[in-house]
């Protein structure tokens, strides 16, 4: 067992299993107490690698995280202290193998449940290789003004309200964390505050005695008065009442040992600690006070008392000269975190992102304010959600459907098209499914796919200037723009694309109003007069009836039908469908094993 200090101003420490609030409190007391270099140097994550950020005061760093405890050491042989936050099960484990490693000197063990036989044998190795064991079931320790181990004193403000950003002259050890924290506050009104704080841990065989640091305390000059809390169950208190007798403790101890209310009762009572227990008259909190009494420490007759005998014994060795006054200072102020801030309302921030389509953050995802469970319940299909997400409302079910009949429509039009032919050689290639997508969707543009758009635009705005289809095609042919939507390179005047011919049919049949196409087949009709294979294609179908659409179902102002054109609504409705099939391209060439592509030389011209 160590003799002396366990930290100071310079200590690190490596912390097991990444918990961000405990290493940011760490952070934040460094920063309080005026640390030049954070206390915590590495995260070990089994498993993982990489960097966790965290704020030092005002200043957002990275500490390194490490997948193993034997990198961590090699990385900062100078952390000499372990914080091992792993649950019962893997504690034992994982603070033995921390205990081997040369440049570890204390672990502390934050987990309760830890296997009694498994703590035994970390404390014979640590006795054994002279170090230190804090634990199990702690909350850990703290050197006021220098370092602390992770939750402990709580928060801040707590820390704060303690002095304990600067070391004063008393030594504590307790086996309670909780009570640790409020025997802090009373060190802190009637003294001039602590210099080190442990609490040991609550289990039967914890890793170090009280005994175990009161010694230490002696042997540290800065501490000048020594505080123990004590509880019934076990004998350890036996061990310092010994080394008072012994003569081996020679600064002023005030002890007291809780629990003296378990006499009150009939049978016998468990505590909250698993030690916590009396196990006969010699392991009550009576007889151990008596000990503590006999053996020269300042024992109070109650726990009420306890603060005026910490007071009493602090002034009379501050008389004596023992004890100089401690300079005050005000502290840092630790900068509020932003999210917490915003809650209490102290600021507003402003957001990075507007979304009006969709939220998750109730009970469950809502489109355009329609929660899911309606969207499943009232049957609403693909064409539904489209109108949600991308219009923002509800559109009539002959909408919707129409939507529909595009997608499918539009999903596919064999291999030999631009888009397949690029998803095709990319699976060939051996590339992944998105990479095959996105190049078969990168090709859609202004000659494959991508006219949707345009021809919606030039058709409504020759329609609204009520251009005849005459002087539409023959302006467009002055100014070198080919009509979008008219020509096809198969399709013929006599062997109509049966796609335009469906969604024709159907919008005659279901729509109010079809201006918007019968205008393009007047221009089709012009357009046939020259050539046999300018006809209306799919992109002119779909672009002149979406108009009708958009101004028929009367959902919509002019303005936003201009919006919906020219943002590129009508190209993603071709984007969306020829996914699909772009998708089946790719599965379908790796279903079959297909090997590389190579284009044949006797496809290319080869010229000069």
């Amino acid at each position: 067992m160590a003799t002396g200090q366990l930290f100071s101003r310079t200590t690190q420490a490596l912390f097991y299993n990444y918990k961000q609030l405990p290493i940011q409190r760490m952070l934040d007391f460094d920063f309080l107490c005026g640390r030049e270099t954070p206390s915590v140097a590495g995260i070990i994550n089994p498993g993982s690698e990489g960097f966790q950020k965290l704020f030092f005061g005002q200043e957002e760093i990275a500490i390194p995280v490490h997948s193993s405890i034997e990198a961590s050491c090699a990385t900062h042989p100078t952390a000499d202290v372990f914080i091992n936050f792993a649950s019962y099960r893997s504690a034992a484990a994982s603070s033995m193998a921390a205990l081997k490693q040369p440049t570890i000197r204390v672990v502390a063990i934050i987990a309760e449940g830890v296997p009694e036989s498994d703590t035994k044998q970390l404390i014979a190795y640590a006795r054994a290789n002279n170090k230190v064991v804090i634990g199990p079931a702690t909350v850990g320790g703290i050197q006021a003004g220098a370092f602390k181990i992770g939750d402990t004193a709580g928060t801040i403000d707590n820390i704060i309200h303690c002095k304990l950003y600067r070391p004063g002259s008393v030594g504590f050890v307790s086996k309670s964390g909780g009570m640790s924290n409020e025997l802090y506050n009373t060190v802190a009104r009637v003294t001039d505050g602590l210099f080190e704080g442990i609490a040991i841990g609550g289990d039967v065989f914890p890793g170090s005695t009280l005994s175990d640091h009161v010694l230490r305390f002696n042997n540290i000059p800065q501490v000048k008065l020594i505080v123990v809390l004590g509880e019934l169950g076990g004998r350890d208190e036996y061990s310092l009442v010994e080394a008072l007798k012994q003569g081996k403790v020679t600064k002023p101890v005030v002890a007291w040992v809780s629990g003296t209310c378990a006499r009150l009762f009939k049978s016998e009572v468990q505590f909250g600690h698993a030690g916590a227990k009396s196990g006969g008259e010699m392991e009550s909190a009576q007889a151990k006070n008596q000990a503590l009494r006999d053996a020269g420490a300042v024992v109070p007759t109650s726990y009420e008392a306890l603060e005026i005998a910490i007071k009493e014994t602090f002034e009379k060795l501050v008389e004596e000269g023992k004890i100089a006054p401690v300079k005050e200072f005000k502290p840092p102020q630790i900068p509020e975190d932003l999210n917490s801030a915003i809650k209490s309302g102290k600021v507003r921030a402003p957001t990075h992102i507007i979304s009006t389509i969709s939220d998750d953050r109730g009970e469950e995802p809502c489109y355009a304010g329609v929660p899911m469970s309606s969207i499943v319940e009232q049957g609403y299909g693909v064409g539904d959600v489209i109108s949600l997400l991308w219009f923002k409302r509800s559109l009539p079910s002959y909408c919707t459907k129409f939507i529909e009949i595009c997608i499918m429509l539009c999903a596919d039009h064999g291999p030999c098209v631009s888009g397949a032919h690029n998803s095709i050689v990319t699976a060939r290639a051996g590339k992944d499914l998105v990479s095959c997508l996105v190049a078969g969707l990168l090709t859609i543009g202004p000659r494959f796919g991508g006219a949707v758009d345009d021809a919606a635009r030039y058709f409504k705005d020759a329609y609204d200037r009520n251009l005849t289809p005459y002087e539409f095609v023959e302006s467009m042919k002055k100014k070198g723009i080919r009509v979008p939507g008219i020509g096809h390179r198969i399709k013929r005047g006599d062997n109509r694309d049966k796609r335009v011919e469906l969604l024709q049919a159907f919008a005659r049949t279901h729509f109010p109003s079809v201006k918007y196409m019968e205008y393009a087949v007047q221009v089709e009709t012009y357009t046939l007069s020259k050539a046999n294979n300018l006809v209306l294609n799919v992109d002119g179908a779909i672009g002149t009836l979406f108009l009708d659409l958009l101004a028929g179902s009367g959902m919509f102002t002019k303005p936003e039908i201009d919006e919906i054109v020219e943002i590129g609504y009508l190209n993603g409705l071709f984007v969306l469908a020829r996914s699909i099939g772009l998708i089946g391209h790719t599965f379908d060439q790796k279903r079959l094993k297909q090997p590389l592509y190579r284009h044949p030389w006797e496809d290319v011209l080869y010229t000069k």
